[in-house]
């Protein structure tokens, strides 16, 4: 059974060697293995809260592509796209904005944060808080729930988030009768490695201390690491490796034996000079290939367009036909599927009893449904999904179709539905002795759905 992930990008500055080791690579690992439905997004519709300057968003989209594109992503393997590209993103913001609570937001940590500042300042509470920062984690819930991700790898300032999107998801199935959304499981990120900067706190462009990835080329990369900061132990002086910031980086990047030889190397006495300069050569052995992928990338931009185009068409696939799903549960209707019982006159409600199908996720996580007679009597069962919406399709697919052609008799269990020559769920256990029956009300219930 595949798991959906789906990892955002935010698309604000450049990425530098401490992205990579704390979340690039893992995240493109991680794509790799077996069972996983990887989605990675650029979120550049949340970078617009905090930059206005077209050119940096603009900049930036491009290089982070670029990046992820020459660290390995594979984007026939996972589906890779902008958040920009897939207009019913928005469109589902909208929505769960209309079920979202006030207090909700009020909530929010970014905002919080906001309003002790502007408190410190001694100025309005919302001075300067635009409205894009205060409903931040709505987007952030549509990003999620567009495309029912199973888990949603993040840290732990993101948390909030995560449940915030589970609340919103929740309302609107309340709301509206059935699990339209998965709610997303929180997958904290603890392993994640933190690389310490050239002056040893926590690589960040806010302290000016990064190590460019791929900007600037070899060069650039010798000097950042010929500035890392030393003690002042000479050469021959045995060097204090655990605690050396140096070592940290060389670590991270090496393999077990790798880094059980440079260890030794400082503990006998090697100078600080000879140190980095390894340091260098391991990393250049590592990042040149990539390197020249990524300004071959960066200099032919409509190739890195093509393939984020090719990324949204594979996504909108799901999330076009969800979200016509979406504006029938809404009321957001056809006219005349609207007025269809009569002119004039009010909707009505479903009938409290009747044929039904009821969805629902099994213990091990797949999804199925069952078709229940109008007192309740089960009358089919499903196979198991690892897509809520390939679910959902084909309970669609079986009231369109004559019931008596998807319900076909089968010895083993009785009778089956089958839908283009699969057999998508089968007769409750225990019905073969009673199959001929079963079978005529499961076929009389289909036909009474279809008629709805």
């Amino acid at each position: 059974m595949n798991t959906r992930v789906l990892t955002g990008i935010t698309t604000s500055g450049t990425p530098h060697l401490g992205n990579y080791a704390g979340a690039i690579r893992p995240a493109v690992q991680a794509s790799t293995q077996p069972g996983v439905d990887a989605f990675f997004f650029m979120a550049d519709y949340h970078a617009l809260i905090k930059c206005d300057d077209p050119a940096r968003v603009a900049r930036s989209r491009l290089e982070i592509a670029a990046t992820w594109l020459a660290v390995g992503l594979d984007h026939e393997r996972v589906t890779f796209y902008r958040q920009s590209d897939i207009p019913e993103i928005p469109e589902l913001t909208w929505m769960l904005n209309c079920v979202t609570a006030k207090g909700l937001m009020n909530r929010a940590h970014a905002y919080k944060a906001a309003v002790d500042q502007n408190e410190a300042k001694g100025v309005e509470p919302d001075d300067g808080v635009t409205m894009g920062l205060f409903s931040y984690p709505v987007l952030m819930a549509a990003d999620i729930v567009m495309f029912n991700a199973n888990k949603v790898p993040v840290g732990r300032d993101q948390i909030q988030h995560l449940e915030m999107a589970r609340d919103i998801a929740q309302r609107f199935n309340h709301l509206y009768g059935r699990d339209y959304f998965t709610l997303p499981e929180v997958v904290i990120e603890e392993e994640v490695a933190t690389l310490p900067g050239l002056d040893g706190r926590k690589m960040s462009k806010s302290y000016n201390n990064t190590i460019p990835l791929f900007e600037g080329g070899a060069s650039a990369l010798r000097a950042s690491v010929m500035r890392i900061v030393t003690d002042s132990r000479q050469p021959g002086e045995p060097k204090d490796a655990e605690n050396s910031h140096l070592y940290t980086i060389y670590r991270a990047f090496a393999t077990q034996a790798q880094s059980a030889a440079f260890r030794k190397q400082l503990e006998d006495g090697l100078g600080w000079g000879d140190a980095k300069q390894a340091l260098y050569d391991h990393l250049e052995n590592l990042l040149a290939p990539m390197r020249e992928k990524y300004f071959d990338l960066m200099a032919n931009p409509g190739r890195i367009e093509d393939i984020l185009q090719a990324g949204a068409a594979k996504a909108r696939k799901l999330s076009a036909p969800f979200m016509h799903e979406l504006r029938q549960a809404v009321g957001l209707r056809n006219l005349e599927a609207a007025s269809a019982g009569g002119k004039g006159a009010p909707a009505k409600k479903e009938k409290s009893k009747g044929a039904r199908f009821v969805s629902f996720r099994d213990e091990d996580g797949g999804f199925r449904f069952r078709l229940l007679a109008a007192d309740g009597e089960e009358l089919l069962l499903s196979q198991r999904f690892a897509d809520p919406k390939e679910a959902g399709a084909l309970m669609r697919r079986l009231q369109s179709e004559p019931a008596e052609t998807v319900l076909q008799a089968d010895g083993q269990q009785g009778y089956a539905a089958v839908i283009d020559g699969v057999a998508v769920a089968a007769a409750p256990a225990g019905a073969q002795v009673e199959a001929g029956a079963l079978l005529a009300r499961a076929r009389e219930a289909l036909a009474s759905l279809a008629q709805e």
